[in-house]
């Protein structure tokens, strides 16, 4: 289940490349094509390396003006997705 204390990062059967402000992702199992708004690349940067979801929330409601509780609703959504369609893998938590 995720938590605020989930650990976060890139799954290693993915590519993904930077287009403007949004990004690509290629699941190399397969072969789909994902795309992420400039929202969702800041948090697909973000976890490149492992990280917390408590430390990705911090950031994004330093960066960005929005209510704490729809932030966290919306991350958690999101890497809920990512995890789902294989780009992620979380742990903890």
């Amino acid at each position: 289940m995720l938590t605020k204390e989930s650990i976060v990062t890139v799954s290693k059967d993915q590519v993904a490349c930077d287009m403007a402000e949004e990004s690509a992702i290629l699941d190399l199992k397969s072969g789909q094509y994902y795309g992420l708004n400039p929202i969702g690349t800041r948090i697909w940067a973000l976890i490149q390396e492992p990280t917390s979801v408590v430390d990705i929330l911090s950031k994004l409601l330093n960066e960005y003006e929005v209510d704490a509780e729809r932030c966290e609703n919306d991350l958690l959504t999101l890497l809920e997705e990512l995890e789902r369609k294989g780009l992620v893998e979380i742990s903890g938590g």
